[in-house]
C-alpha cells in the first residue's frame, strides 16, 4: 500500500470525510483535506497523535533480539511493528497510520 492509499485507509477508520487537498501540486497530493484543513498524519505529530487516539490505537516500544528498537502499535486484533531507525518519530507515525489503515480496510 502506497502513502496515498495509508492516509485514505486512515482518515476512513479515523471517520474522516476527506478530500484531496486542492492544491495537490504543492503537497505532493500526501495532504489531504479535512473541514477545510490540510492534514498529513504521516510528517504532522499532532495530526498523528489525534489518528492514534480517534482510532484507540495502543503504541509501545521494544527492543528485539538484535538490538534494533522498534514501535508496535495496535488495537487488540491488529498489531504490527515499525522498525525505529534512523527516525523515530517518523517510525512512530507511520506505525500509527498502518494500524488505523489495517483499522480502515476491515470497515464496509
Amino acid at each position: 500500500m502506497n502513502d496515498r492509499e495509508l492516509l485514505a485507509m486512515a482518515a476512513k477508520a479515523a471517520g474522516y470525510a476527506i478530500e484531496q487537498h486542492q492544491n495537490a501540486k504543492v503537497f505532493s497530493g500526501l495532504y489531504f483535506s479535512l473541514k477545510g484543513e490540510t492534514w498529513n498524519h504521516l510528517t504532522d505529530d499532532g495530526d498523528n497523535l489525534r489518528l492514534a487516539v480517534k482510532c484507540v490505537i495502543d503504541i509501545r516500544f521494544a527492543d528485539c533480539a538484535d538490538d534494533s528498537p522498534i514501535v508496535i502499535c495496535g488495537t487488540g486484533a491488529i498489531e504490527l511493528a515499525e522498525g525505529m531507525a534512523p527516525d523515530f518519530y517518523a517510525a512512530t507515525r507511520r506505525a500509527i497510520v498502518r494500524a488505523a489503515a489495517e483499522i480502515g480496510k476491515a470497515m464496509p
